[in-house]
């Protein structure tokens, strides 16, 4: 059986106020390609088609036309992930099970799979800890908890049956590394799942992070098909293309296009744009970070007229200087939303946040989770 695994389309997103749908749409079509190139049996893609709960107009008219274009050559497996809306991307999908477009986004079918072939694919889309805490009667409030229990009835039906079996999950499965454009999913401090929950199957399609990312020869992440932040120029973008055989897995990368690359340059202005070994940056969207002694006038204007694509501009003088130099991602990369919410208390009252205000702000975190996972 061959499967093409892909995720994290955040279908509506831009890059720093950058469009990036016609992107998008061309990776739609390098998709459709390969799927016809290489006689792939099932696309799966791993949650987060879109990348927010209520998508744009034009990010809904590229996903119709995506999953109708596919729909026409292969069947389809797609989950929910954190950025979506369970209740929208799963509208029409008993009746999309028809045309070969199987969408799964409710937790308490977790356990059912879809038969491709002589495959048994099972759909787990993103479980909130709190949300089925309760109904699945789970020991703790965590996303091991939650993963742990959807794996057990996966396996549970699996057993009965004499095919493979393949998983999508969404969740961040330890052995990857994360970048600046995921939204944190931690619960109670902790993120991250062990990937020996996925023990016992021939293949687990994971999404939620967008680099490229082999856990085992059978866990894997696709990655994003495109960069959403600087922390990705190194990223090599696409899909798996994946063989299940009688021996084993064997997994291709199969590279995406690329609209522009990307590149994170440091120095002075003067240096930069007289530098002849800048020239290959020229053409590329660049964060760029100043080292002068004092900011230079009209820094991104200047900076423009040779890197006409420069998007975001930072300033950190050499040998030091006041105040905090670095981005508001680099201030905030792996901290929780609680300590960020805890950083703003103390900066408006001259003290750190109390204990009964932490717990507050924990409360309303968790609440703004449980309802927007519902919307």
């Amino acid at each position: 059986m061959r499967i093409l695994h892909t995720s994290d389309w955040h279908l509506g997103r831009s890059f720093h106020r950058e469009d990036l749908l016609a992107a998008q749409a061309a990776f739609v079509d390098h998709l459709v390609e390969t799927v016809t190139a290489e006689r792939v049996e099932c696309v799966l893609i791993s949650g987060d088609v879109y990348d927010r709960a209520l998508p744009a107009v034009d990010a809904v008219k590229l996903c119709n036309e995506a999953l109708e274009r596919l729909a026409e050559r292969t069947r389809v497996v797609l989950i929910a992930g954190n950025h979506d809306s369970a209740r929208r991307l799963g509208f029409g999908s008993s009746l999309m099970d028809k045309a070969g477009v199987h969408v799964r986004t409710d937790f308490a079918t977790v356990g059912e799979p879809v038969i491709v072939g002589d495959a048994a694919v099972y759909g787990i889309p993103y479980l909130e800890p709190e949300l089925v805490r309760h109904p699945w009667d789970l020991d703790e409030r965590s996303h091991a908890a939650a993963l742990t229990e959807a794996m057990r009835r996966v396996r549970e039906d699996a057993a009965r049956r004499p095919g493979r079996s393949v998983v999508l999950a969404h969740a961040f499965v330890t052995g990857g590394r994360s970048s600046e454009s995921e939204r944190d999913i931690s619960v109670g401090g902790s993120a991250q799942v062990a990937a020996s929950v996925f023990e016992g199957v021939d293949y687990a399609a994971l999404g939620h992070l967008h680099g490229a990312w082999r856990i085992t020869d059978r866990v894997r992440y696709s990655g994003s098909p495109l960069a959403y932040s600087f922390s990705e120029e190194r990223h090599v973008k696409g899909s798996w293309l994946v063989d299940l055989r009688a021996g084993g897995v064997e997994a291709e990368f199969v590279e995406a296009p690329v609209p522009r690359r990307l590149a994170r340059l440091r120095g002075s202005i003067d240096d930069l744009l007289t530098g002849a070994s800048y020239d290959e940056f020229e053409d590329r969207w660049l964060q760029i970070t100043l080292t002068d002694a004092r900011r230079p006038p009209a820094a991104m204007e200047r900076l423009r007229r040779r890197f006409p694509h420069t998007l975001v501009l930072g300033f950190d003088p050499e040998g030091g200087g006041t105040g905090d130099a670095r981005t508001w991602s680099e201030r905030v990369r792996e901290r929780s939303e609680l300590d960020i919410a805890g950083d703003f208390v103390a900066e408006v009252t001259d003290g750190p946040a109390t204990a009964s205000e932490r717990a507050l702000l924990h409360e309303a975190f968790e609440d703004c989770r449980r309802k927007e996972a519902l919307v």
